[in-house]
């Protein structure tokens, strides 16, 4: 079997995971119950602490070596091994940088990042995702670079998010993505989000539907979320088409 043969079935059977009503059910329980273990914080990358669940970084990685991005910007930098994960791949690829940015930058994830192999493609500020001061910095350090991926995993709240995409889908040319992850929010009891200023009616997902409302630049990438089956991010993989 040939590549194209291969890639032909592959599509073929994805498509039949889209139609399986018992998969995606039994699917969807799995996930509501791995909230319960913390599923998502227990993998690393390169030794960091990655907070992603396995499924949704397969996928990003395919993202990244289909795009060759010469810059990736993450919205939430945690502990920083999304950062690294992205570095990782850059530096396979031979090219870019990645950009963090967060409200709040612990000292010690900091230090952890800065002190890590792969921190020459990494540079971070602190501060809103969405406030002047760093949007100023992000379009300056984005001036002239043509392929830019953008990842947005900060504050989950609908109008945050859509603030976001609003302010950074600009920056995405045709063929790269927005990745918004913890679109899964809206489809999940209230209760598993307690003690946070996001829910069922105020999330990710509520955000993105508005932004595609908006902006016809932008189409969910069904066929990645087919395949994945269990994703933080059913509605969250939007590409660039025009």
């Amino acid at each position: 079997m040939n590549e194209k043969e291969f890639q032909s079935r592959n599509q073929k059977f994805i498509k039949k995971i889209n139609s399986d009503k018992k998969f995606a059910k039994l699917s969807r329980s799995w996930f509501v119950r791995s909230i319960r273990h913390e599923y998502s914080y227990h993998f690393r990358w390169l030794g960091i602490p990655i907070i992603q669940y396995p499924q949704d970084i397969i996928a990003y990685q395919e993202i990244i070596w289909q795009v060759k991005p010469e810059l990736i910007i993450e919205t939430g930098i945690a502990r920083g091994g999304s950062l690294i994960f992205s570095a990782s791949l850059l530096e396979i690829i031979g090219k870019g940088q990645v950009l963090g940015i967060d409200i709040d930058i612990h000292k010690e994830n900091r230090r952890t990042v800065e002190r890590h192999p792969l921190s020459k493609r990494i540079r971070m500020l602190e501060g809103s995702s969405i406030s002047d001061e760093i949007l100023d910095s992000v379009r300056k350090i984005a001036n002239k670079k043509k392929r830019i991926l953008v990842m947005l995993d900060s504050n989950h709240t609908h109008e945050h998010v859509l603030d976001e995409l609003r302010l950074y889908s600009p920056l995405v040319s045709k063929g790269s993505y927005i990745v918004v992850f913890d679109s899964i929010i809206g489809d999940l009891p209230d209760h598993l989000h307690k003690n946070r200023p996001w829910n069922k009616k105020n999330n990710p997902k509520t955000a993105i539907s508005q932004f595609l409302k908006e902006n016809n630049r932008f189409i969910i990438d069904y066929e990645i979320v087919n395949k994945l089956a269990i994703t933080v991010s059913p509605y969250g993989y939007l590409k660039c088409i025009r």
